[in-house]
């Protein structure tokens, strides 16, 4: 295993859903909180940001050009070369008490998102699918969407309840876009004061093996976990609160991994100053490049 890098040091404030765009060499991913979506080209260490009117929970590509963004109000089109935004869909839900969270593509080109439900006091969240401009909800109630993912040959859609510590796997039919029976893939402890509590589970990705790469968050880890849910590998990071990450690179060996340093305490920034900042490392398996909205 090699070496941890700091891929792009300005310390973001709710880093999440990094996405590589392999036609562009460019990774891409949105600070939450900053209501901002950001590009970096590794090879020359160009940065560009586009400023949103909403917190942006998830982006995917667009078949189109740019990208697709699910904000808080709804879902829009980012044009990447003006910066200009298009109304793709309406949020579906109350925007006083949810917003759109971690999402990505499906290979039939529908873009998945799910929600939190901020009060957190119940399974208030769930999955939504944009097809064709049209959103429609999926269900798997949960209070935290996080962690989806897909099996390379698309029969297995991977969900997560951070609130829970629960990841989940479901059958999933990529011609209706349906989801059907699910299992539970791989509980966590739930008792954050123990001394052995090694985070929850927030975004994911598989790779080309098909395992699934989960961040835990408060973990200061990522964990590799086999469809059976064993655990492959863990991977210790100078961060405490990972949140999710995305293959890159020709190869797509290149792990490119977000953070947070927003609601952090001193102790805790002092003792994991990249917080926030962009992480890459090699690794052995690569991913897969992932599939674009398809309108």
């Amino acid at each position: 295993m090699n070496q941890i890098e700091i891929a792009f040091d300005q310390p973001m404030q709710l880093g999440e859903c990094p996405l590589w765009h392999a036609g562009e060499a460019a990774l891409y991913w949105v600070d939450i909180s900053a209501m901002q979506v950001h590009r970096l080209r590794p090879t020359d260490g160009v940065h560009a940001m586009w400023q949103l009117p909403a917190e942006p929970g998830c982006i995917g590509r667009h078949a189109g050009g740019g990208l697709v963004v699910a904000m808080r109000t709804g879902v829009v089109h980012l044009n990447t070369d003006n910066g200009e935004l298009t109304h793709i869909a309406d949020a579906p839900y109350n925007t006083a008490t949810a917003r759109f969270n971690d999402g990505r593509c499906d290979a039939a080109g529908r873009f998945w998102a799910g929600t939190i439900y901020e009060p957190r006091d119940h399974a208030g969240a769930q999955l939504y699918a944009v097809e064709k401009g049209r959103v429609r909800p999926a269900g798997n109630p949960v209070t935290v969407s996080n962690g989806l993912g897909f099996s390379g040959d698309s029969r297995t859609l991977y969900h997560s309840d951070t609130t829970a510590h629960r990841i989940c796997s479901y059958e999933f039919d990529l011609a209706s876009g349906n989801i059907g029976a699910g299992r539970v893939l791989k509980q966590f402890a739930m008792d954050k004061s123990a001394l052995d509590y090694g985070g929850r589970p927030d975004g994911a990705a598989v790779d080309s093996e098909d395992a699934y790469w989960c961040a835990m968050y408060e973990g200061g880890r990522l964990l590799r976990l086999s469809p059976a849910g064993e655990v492959l590998q863990e991977v210790i990071l100078p961060v405490r609160c990972p949140t999710m990450m995305a293959f890159g690179g020709a190869d797509l060996r290149t792990l490119y991994i977000t953070s947070v340093s927003e609601k952090r305490s001193a102790a805790e920034l002092e003792k994991y100053p990249a917080s926030g900042c962009i992480l890459s490392l090699r690794v052995e398996v690569p991913g897969r490049i992932e599939p674009a909205y398809l309108g």
